[in-house]
């Protein structure tokens, strides 16, 4: 996903998103933070289109989003599936936890998403790399 400037009002969001997180967020941020998970980068509460993610790998484009019992509400749940339509379109892949599960197996969470963003990352780093049809890379004259 190309580089925009990201909105002064959603910028503003994130930041007041960072300063207040739930329990289970911080929970999991202390295990994501400084790379220490697998020296993987993660991103606590980034923007991301419309969007702010709760965490987000960006060189394997994984966000991760964590629910608490708002989200099993029928109007919750079609806007949170609404994001992930959007954030898969955009090349994301979402992967969601409940708190309590965040709150209660951490280590098993942390595991989950140790290993879906690896295989992530090998699939990009072995998939070959498309030519940019920006600079006419790849386009064949006949």
């Amino acid at each position: 996903m190309p580089h925009t400037r990201i909105p002064v009002d959603l910028r503003s969001n994130a930041k007041a998103l960072r300063r207040n997180l739930t329990d289970a967020e911080r929970k999991l941020w202390s295990r994501l933070r400084a790379h220490r998970l697998g020296n993987l980068h993660f991103r606590r509460q980034a923007p991301i289109g419309p969007f702010i993610a709760d965490f987000s790998c960006h060189a394997a484009s994984v966000i991760i989003e964590l629910d608490g019992g708002g989200h099993a509400d029928n109007e919750q749940f079609n806007y949170d599936r609404s994001r992930d339509q959007w954030f898969s379109q955009a090349g994301y892949l979402v992967l969601r936890f409940w708190n309590n599960e965040v709150l209660t197996n951490l280590d098993s969470v942390c595991e989950t998403i140790y290993e879906r963003v690896t295989a992530r990352l090998r699939t990009i780093s072995t998939s070959p790399s498309q030519p940019s049809p920006a600079r006419g890379e790849g386009i064949s004259e006949v």
